[in-house]
């Protein structure tokens, strides 16, 4: 029996730009056409995975930012049930660990849009979230290996991703954008339904998606993964206080350790809010958690920052950002 992990390992990052992007894939691994779309049909219905499509580069296309409440337990299912309502939240999770329990992540196309959806949130929901921007981010990636050796392949980071300028975005682009944010349709020629729901030729679209991922604005193009179902059933909001001068160094050394999924700096908002470094890991168990966990202490003098370990305990909302269909608000 085929084991579909090789395929999903296969096409998370490099996803063909070609016209049977579907019957290239298949033919990598010896499948037809047809069971490709097959598996993948069965597990967009059975939730294992959400779409197949673009991960755009932090703040490349528009502007994102993680932000928190603090919200009393017998109101966080009402709270969390108006954040899903709102179009510019992409995550949405309950966490242990601190005051700041409901985690979200909003995008909008510019940072005037992306301020009045935090202040939307505020006016509806009666607590004020805390914003927290990203500053410069060591390891983004949000694949999940899931064959053998399946953390050996992950490279050590030397220095920082570099940051992707802003393209500028034309109309074309943004219609674009906004037809991709679904995901390609399960057909032989996925591409083809993309320019026409877009409006643009087959050729042009393929050329503006070709460009993206040249230049990095699309980070990763391929299926986009549920973690649970494939076995990721624990994860952990890792955060520090670190000194300004260290954080970078620090930051690099997290970054390239087995199950640190994403790192980042992101800002202080004192004196709610101490932490500037932070780590996400996604683990398949406890003992897997816990060992990564202390792999952090043994970094020299990190053990002995102020620091918290924020446990997720409910998934409100898991989707990619929608940037280009967020409306603007007034």
């Amino acid at each position: 029996m085929f084991d579909d992990t090789q395929l999903y390992d296969r096409i998370q990052h490099d996803f063909p730009l070609d016209t049977r992007p579907y019957q290239r894939a298949a033919s990598l691994l010896g499948l037809s056409e047809r069971t490709v779309l097959s598996l993948l049909a069965r597990d967009l219905g059975n939730g294992r995975i959400s779409r197949i499509g673009a991960v755009f580069a932090p703040n490349s296309i528009g502007t994102s930012t993680l932000a928190a409440l603090a919200v009393p337990p017998n109101e966080m299912k009402q709270v969390a049930e108006r954040l899903n309502a709102d179009p510019a939240i992409s995550h949405n999770y309950a966490r242990t660990g601190h005051r700041y329990n409901l985690w979200f992540v909003a995008g909008a196309r510019d940072r005037t849009m992306l301020d009045a959806v935090l202040h939307h949130i505020a006016d509806d929901v009666g607590y004020q979230p805390i914003d927290l921007p990203l500053e410069r981010e060591y390891h983004i990636d949000l694949g999940f290996p899931l064959g053998k050796g399946r953390e050996a392949s992950k490279p050590t980071r030397r220095a920082p991703p570099v940051s992707v300028p802003k393209p500028e975005m034309d109309e074309c682009d943004w219609r674009l954008v906004t037809a991709l944010e679904p995901g390609l349709s399960l057909t032989p020629e996925p591409y083809h339904a993309l320019a026409e729901r877009c409006g643009l030729p087959l050729t042009e679209t393929l050329q503006r998606l070709q460009r993206w991922r040249k230049n990095g604005v699309i980070r990763r193009f391929g299926v986009i993964l549920h973690h649970r179902p494939f076995g990721y059933s624990h994860n952990a909001m890792c955060v520090w206080n670190v000194p300004d001068a260290r954080v970078d160094a620090i930051g690099m050394r997290i970054a390239s350790l087995p199950h640190v999924t994403l790192c980042y700096r992101r800002p202080r908002r004192l004196p709610n809010w101490q932490y500037n470094l932070f780590a996400m890991v996604h683990a398949r168990g406890m003992h897997e958690l816990e060992m990564t966990l202390s792999r952090f202490d043994a970094i020299g003098g990190l053990a002995a920052m102020p620091h918290a370990v924020l446990r997720a305990s409910h998934c409100f909302k898991q989707r990619g950002t929608r940037y280009g269909n967020i409306p603007a608000r007034v």
